[in-house]
């Protein structure tokens, strides 16, 4: 044997050392998630921004294609049930808005949602920046994602302070541990109720005034099925208000409500003086002037209140500027400040179509009585509320809302229960498309001082029957109206204040459309332009 190594070795090539583990995929795959050498900068900052409106499209346009996918079928989603909240389930969505516990919910989903969108924008956009960036492209690129997120936090915070804003707007109007004399919170508060009466009323106190009078009284009458609204305004100085015989008050006013001078005994005192009075007569409740209104309102018209709306004028010019005012049509000289026989007026609102008043100017056009009548009064006011509402779009409500809700409390009480919410949000959908008819119960339908409740009580039903208590239906034109005064007298021919509204004449159809009032009257307003503004105290 050779001791040569040669001897021993292999004959052919030497075979192949093996390959190093994983080697053969990176050298046969690339990975598809590897961020590109080169992307320019526009692409980047385009695809990202791309990325913020419609989330998923960085994923695959940087290859990861599967996150990508379901990021945007998510987003898809997402639209598809805000366009379906927005239309078909506005009704939904309303349910949605009065319910403390479901805005919990709205809540914390607004806080997943919107944290989950910048985490999208933001590892969007890494993923699609290459590898060996310059710092200047770093820093443009994360400016840009900055305010990519800044546009995704704040509207989400605003929406956010909203439904903050309405939950505790719906936990303080609508308490759980409110009591009342005259509604029993049930399960179905509605059940098969053909109507809904609501007694709206407007009170007048404030600075410089002692308790709170009700000069506004309306009460709401809503058909169940269709939404069919009548108003039905009665005048302030109605006297003599009687009580449901079953009704402890009854004994005590077996002649109508009495509290001392004839004054004080009116109708818009009621709420004031009643409970002063006699208080705790109609046991626990949270608002007794209410009550006693309810009771005392239902028996003149002979029907049954189911909740009350106080809106006191207090902080109404606040809840005006929050909606950064409102405007009005004006026909007449409309007094500010001043008492009839007493004191003259600090100024006018002179008339003009489309007058666009702040707080103050709008709490003044709808109080304004020197001169003037009640019913008036009671035409302004309802054409302020219409104003009000009209002023009322999203934009404003979304960017004043915490104000709005703040302001609402202030001035706004109820008895309606939280049960009943769902119950009102159904009702709101039909009366928003339902003809709206009112009938005000002025002198050329009842004397204040000497009322006739039977009277009026058949004029309600005549009017729910189809009559009008006119003889026409409810949204007919009825028997044709005397011709109306010249401006500047009255149905008799007696001057009456510089540009304030002809009396209203006997046989007028009791029940007209609410805008007809808020119109505007050219002619009207000529007229009183021509005679010119009425003496202040000033001059």
């Amino acid at each position: 044997m050779s001791d040569d190594a040669d001897v021993t070795r292999p004959i052919g090539d030497a075979p192949a050392l093996p390959p190093v583990p994983g080697s053969h995929r990176t050298q046969e795959r690339p990975d598809r998630r590897q961020r590109p050498e080169k992307r320019s900068l526009g692409a980047v900052l385009g695809l990202t921004a791309a990325n913020a409106v419609v989330p998923g499209t960085a994923f695959l346009a940087s290859g990861r294609r599967r996150v990508g996918a379901l990021v945007l079928v998510l987003f898809a989603l997402l639209v598809a049930g805000g366009i379906w909240l927005a239309t078909a389930g506005r009704r939904t969505a309303a349910r949605l808005a009065v319910d403390s516990a479901y805005l919990n919910w709205i809540v914390a989903a607004l806080a997943v949602i919107a944290v989950a969108w910048v985490v999208v924008v933001v590892t969007g956009y890494r993923s699609l920046l290459p590898r060996h960036s310059s710092a200047p492209r770093h820093v443009v690129g994360g400016v840009l994602v900055a305010l990519l997120v800044a546009g995704i936090a704040y509207p989400a915070y605003r929406v956010g302070t909203v439904a903050v804003a309405q939950r505790g707007l719906i936990d303080g109007l609508f308490a759980d541990d409110r009591e009342s004399a005259t509604v029993e919170d049930t399960p179905d508060p509605f059940g098969n109720r053909e109507r809904i009466n609501v007694l709206l009323l407007g009170g007048d106190g404030g600075e410089g005034r002692e308790g709170v009078r009700t000069d506004t009284v309306i009460v709401a009458s809503i058909a169940t099925e269709t939404g069919e609204t009548t108003l039905f305004s009665l005048p302030r100085n109605l006297e003599d208000l009687p009580f449901p015989p079953e009704s402890p008050l009854a004994a005590i006013y077996p002649e109508g409500f009495e509290s001392g001078s004839e004054s004080e005994s009116l109708l818009n005192s009621v709420y004031r003086n009643g409970p002063a009075d006699h208080p705790d007569v109609l046991g626990p409740t949270d608002d007794p002037g209410a009550d006693f209104l309810k009771l005392g309102v239902g028996e003149a018209l002979g029907l049954d209140i189911d909740y009350f709306v106080l809106v006191n004028l207090d902080g109404f010019s606040r809840l005006v500027d929050a909606l950064g005012g409102i405007t009005v049509n004006v026909n007449y000289y409309v007094p500010i400040n001043g008492i009839t026989g007493q004191e003259l007026p600090d100024d006018y609102i002179a008339p003009g179509p489309d007058q666009h008043m702040d707080g103050y100017t709008a709490l003044q056009f709808a109080r304004g009585r020197y001169g003037l009548t009640d019913y008036d009064r009671m035409d302004r006011q309802r054409c302020t509320i219409t104003a009000i509402i009209d002023e009322a779009d999203p934009m404003t409500l979304l960017d004043q809302y915490q104000e709005l809700a703040a302001t609402t409390q202030d001035i706004v009480s109820t008895d309606i229960p939280r049960s009943a919410l769902d119950d009102f949000v159904d009702l709101a959908f039909l009366v928003k498309d339902a003809e709206i008819r009112s009938v005000v119960f002025d002198t050329s339908l009842i004397d204040p001082a000497y009322p006739d409740y039977d009277l009026m009580r058949q004029i309600v039903q005549d009017t729910f029957a189809g009559a009008g208590g006119s003889g026409g239906p409810p949204g007919s034109a009825g028997p044709a109206a005397p011709e109306a005064p010249a401006p500047g007298t009255s149905a008799s021919g007696a001057e009456v204040p510089n540009g304030s509204p002809p009396v209203p004449v006997e046989g007028a159809a009791p029940a007209a459309e609410v805008g007809d009032a808020c119109a505007y009257d050219p002619v009207q307003a000529q007229a009183a332009l021509d005679q010119g503004k009425p003496p202040t105290r000033n001059d």
